[in-house]
């Protein structure tokens, strides 16, 4: 059996010869490039695909060839499937699978990195220490068991970051319509109102949907309290990216700690030194103190990027074999 992977990293490699040692019937091929209709013949000879992309998958041109080719499926080693389209993969008999909990840790602990920076006023610390500022003024910080925590989407991500802050003494409240007992007195489920109004870091950690898209909006951050800190590390179009920074400009929040902006699949992980971002809202993020940025690095670490190559394959090899993997999507 033959595997190619789409866009594949170099720090990915030592993961996907891992796997091929555990799996010798199969054969796994990489190139580095995303699956579009100019890349899919690529896939011709082989007997299923895997892609990690941003590149939006919608030519049915690239989903015909998939089907002629005799591939049965088209599996991400990404949480995100929006860049499928699900139509056209069920149309042309795909078995579109995710990878939806690759390590929740890895995202809920850069949440804290990001939360501690915020908090304890690092970003403009570092502003003032650059120009021999060293004054105490505006850097007295809140502790982290005196905080509540506020939730939106309490899943496997979301889940994580309430017990990390949990364990830290601080009081955790979270929105999401499926309560989770195993949580037990971990975290208060609420309704989204209240985590706004009352929480002093609103963190989101919601997939992207029709329903979630641009749900927090001007309206929102108006209800959150001055001295909040807002955190995104979930998607980027989940937040209305000029109503964030308009809070901040207007101090109706306190900061904000971002590891996704709308707009940011053609411009992270890559290296745009000396040239335009042509994104106003993040470029005047990166200019404020009391924001904290990151390039979508939530999933970047090494436990994280070894279960997304061998859930990935792994489901590849189910599906193959004629049975149903655990992590299909569908409409």
């Amino acid at each position: 059996m033959k595997i190619l992977m789409y866009t594949v990293r170099e720090d990915e490699q030592a993961a996907i010869k891992h796997w091929e040692s555990l799996h010798p019937d199969f054969q796994v091929a990489t190139n580095t490039v995303p699956l579009t209709a100019d890349t899919v013949d690529l896939a011709k000879g082989y007997d299923g695909i895997v892609v990690q992309q941003h590149v939006t998958i919608d030519d049915p041109v690239i989903y015909r060839k998939l089907h002629d080719f005799g591939i049965k499926q088209l599996t991400l080693r990404i949480t995100g499937y929006e860049i499928v389209d699900l139509k056209l993969a069920a149309e042309n008999a795909l078995v579109v699978t995710n990878v939806p909990a690759y390590s929740p840790r890895s995202v809920s602990e850069l949440v804290l990195a990001h939360v501690m920076y915020l908090v304890r006023h690092l970003g403009i610390a570092h502003a003032n220490s650059r120009q021999q500022d060293f004054r105490w003024i505006g850097l007295e910080a809140n502790e982290i068991h005196n905080l509540t925590i506020g939730i939106i989407g309490a899943g496997k991500i979301g889940s994580a970051v309430a017990r990390i802050f949990r364990a830290l003494g601080s009081t955790v409240i979270a929105a999401d319509p499926i309560h989770r007992p195993e949580l037990g007195d971990t975290l208060t489920y609420t309704d989204h109102k209240t985590v706004y109004q009352t929480a002093d870091i609103v963190t989101m950690h919601t997939p992207l949907t029709p329903e979630t898209t641009h749900m927090i909006d001007a309206a929102v951050f108006k209800q959150m309290k001055p001295s909040a800190f807002f955190i995104n590390a979930s998607r980027g179009p989940v937040v209305v990216a000029d109503d964030l920074v308009a809070a901040l400009e207007a101090h109706e929040i306190a900061g904000a700690g971002i590891d996704t902006i709308e707009g940011d699949s053609r411009l992270f992980s890559q290296d745009w030194r000396g040239k335009p971002l042509n994104n106003a809202p993040l470029e005047k993020l990166l200019t404020m103190p009391n924001v904290s940025v990151s390039p979508h690095v939530g999933f970047y670490t090494d436990a994280a990027v070894a279960n997304m190559v061998e859930i990935a394959l792994d489901d590849v090899r189910t599906i193959l074999a004629g049975q149903k993997s655990r992590h299909e999507v569908t409409e």
